[in-house]
C-alpha cells in the first residue's frame, strides 16, 4: 500500500472569490493529483478527499466510513472543523448511521417524496410569485441575493411544516448567524431555529413538523425533535438558498424572454445548473471507524474523509449520467425534491410573471465568493430589473 499524494500549494478549504464561469483551480489540481488526496484539514492534521467518481459512490455507502463526529480525529476543535454534535449527543440524520440513521429516515422520507410535494406545488409557486411581486413593486434594480433567495426557501420550508409566517424574519436572522465568528452565535441560532419550529408542534398544525413528531422513533425526546426540525430547516435553506442564484443568474444570462418556454427545458437547465453549482462542493465529513484500504492508499481509524462533489460533477472526462450533486447511498440528501421544485417554480414564475427580467449587470461581471472550509459558493450579489 501507498500514502495518498499530497499536491503542493493546494488548500481546498481557502476562501474564494471568482467568476460564475471561471473554474475553481483546486479542483483540477485535486484531480490530477490521484483518485484520492492528502491535504492539511482546516482543524489540523491530515485529511483525505476522493477526487474520482467510482470511488466516491464507494466510499458514501461503505459501513466502515461513518458521519457520527465522535470518531473525529482526536484534538479537534469541534467549531473550527464545523462539526454537529454527535451521535450520541444529538442523533440526527446528518450523524447517525446503520440502522438508527435508516430508522430516523424512514421517519422523514415520507414527507419530502416528489408524488408528496407535488400536492405543495401550487402554494410553492405562489410563494415565489408573491416575494418577487414584492420586490418588482419598488421599481428599479433589485438585488435578489441581498435577500430574496434566502427569504424565499425560509417561507417555503416554515408553511409545510406549519410555522406561522411571522417567524421567518426571526428564521432569516438566525441562518445568517450560523457563519457568524462570534463563538456564541451560532448556538443562539440553532436555540432560535430550534424554539420557532417548535411552533409547528401546535395540537392544531397540520403541518409537516406535527407528522413528523408522530413518525419518528418512540424514545425521540422533545429536544431531540426540535433539532431534527432545526436541521431541516437550515439545511434546506442553505441548500437551495446557494443554488438560487445560479439558477436565476443562468436563466437570465441571454437578456430577456430567454428563459426555457417549457417545463422540460427549465428541469434540464435547473439540473445542469447544479451540476456544475452543487449547493455543497464537499460531502460532510465521514471518518473510518479502523484501518481503511481506498485505491490502494491506507487510511488509519478516526481519517476524515470528503468526496469532492464539484469536482467530479465538472470532471470533463466524466460520463453523463446521475451527477453527486445531492450525494448517494444511505445519506442522499433527503430534501433534493423539495431544493428542485423551488428552484423550478422560481424559474416559471419568472417565465410567466416577469417575462421582461434581465440581469441588471453583464453575465461576465457576477461573481461567487466562498467563506472557505467545506461551504460552497454564492453570489455577491444579483442585481436583475424584474420589469425589464
Amino acid at each position: 500500500m501507498r500514502n495518498a499524494p499530497h499536491p503542493d500549494g493546494v488548500d481546498p478549504f481557502a476562501s474564494t472569490a471568482r467568476g460564475l464561469d471561471e473554474p475553481d483551480p483546486a479542483r483540477a489540481a485535486l484531480r490530477s493529483a490521484g483518485p484520492i488526496v492528502q491535504v492539511n484539514a482546516p482543524a489540523g492534521g491530515r485529511a483525505w478527499i476522493v477526487t474520482d467518481e467510482a470511488l466516491a459512490r464507494a466510499v458514501l455507502v461503505d459501513p466502515r466510513i461513518v458521519k457520527d463526529p465522535a470518531l473525529a480525529p482526536l484534538g479537534w476543535d469541534r467549531q473550527r472543523a464545523g462539526l454537529e454534535p454527535t451521535a450520541a449527543e444529538q442523533p440526527s440524520l446528518t450523524t447517525l448511521d446503520g440502522p438508527e440513521h435508516a430508522e430516523l429516515r424512514r421517519a422523514h422520507a415520507p414527507l419530502f417524496t416528489a408524488k408528496r410535494l407535488r400536492e405543495h406545488s401550487d402554494r410553492i409557486h405562489a410563494i415565489a410569485r408573491e416575494l418577487l411581486s414584492g420586490l418588482a413593486a419598488g421599481g428599479g434594480d433589485v438585488d435578489l441575493a441581498a435577500d430574496f433567495t434566502t427569504r424565499y426557501p425560509l417561507t417555503v420550508l416554515l408553511d409545510l411544516l406549519g410555522v406561522p409566517l411571522g417567524h421567518v424574519d426571526r428564521a432569516t436572522d438566525a441562518c445568517r448567524q450560523m457563519f457568524s465568528a462570534d463563538p456564541g452565535a451560532q448556538g443562539r441560532a440553532i436555540a432560535a431555529l430550534a424554539a420557532l419550529a417548535g411552533d409547528g408542534l401546535r395540537d392544531d398544525s397540520r403541518g409537516f413538523a406535527a407528522e413528523l413528531r408522530d413518525r419518528v422513533p418512540p424514545e425521540t425526546t422533545r429536544d431531540q425533535l426540535h433539532y431534527h426540525l432545526f436541521g431541516l430547516i437550515f439545511a434546506g435553506q442553505l441548500t437551495t438558498d446557494a443554488a438560487l442564484g445560479f439558477v436565476i443568474a443562468r436563466l437570465l444570462a441571454g437578456g430577456s424572454h430567454r428563459i426555457p418556454p417549457d417545463e422540460e427545458s427549465i428541469d434540464e437547465s435547473v439540473r445542469e445548473t447544479l451540476r456544475l453549482h452543487p449547493p455543497a462542493t464537499f460531502t460532510l465529513w465521514r471518518f473510518t471507524t479502523a484501518e481503511v484500504e481506498l485505491a490502494g492508499v491506507r487510511l488509519p481509524a478516526r481519517a476524515p474523509v470528503l468526496v469532492d462533489i464539484q469536482g467530479i460533477n465538472t470532471d470533463p472526462g466524466r460520463r453523463s449520467g446521475q451527477d453527486l450533486s445531492f450525494g448517494a447511498g444511505p445519506h442522499y440528501c433527503i430534501g433534493a425534491h423539495l431544493a428542485q421544485l423551488e428552484l423550478r417554480a422560481v424559474a416559471a414564475v419568472l417565465r410567466t410573471d416577469f417575462p421582461d427580467a434581465r440581469l441588471a449587470v453583464p453575465f461576465g461581471e457576477l461573481r461567487q465568493t466562498t467563506i472557505g472550509g467545506l461551504q460552497g459558493g454564492r453570489l455577491v450579489e444579483l442585481p436583475v430589473a424584474l420589469r425589464g
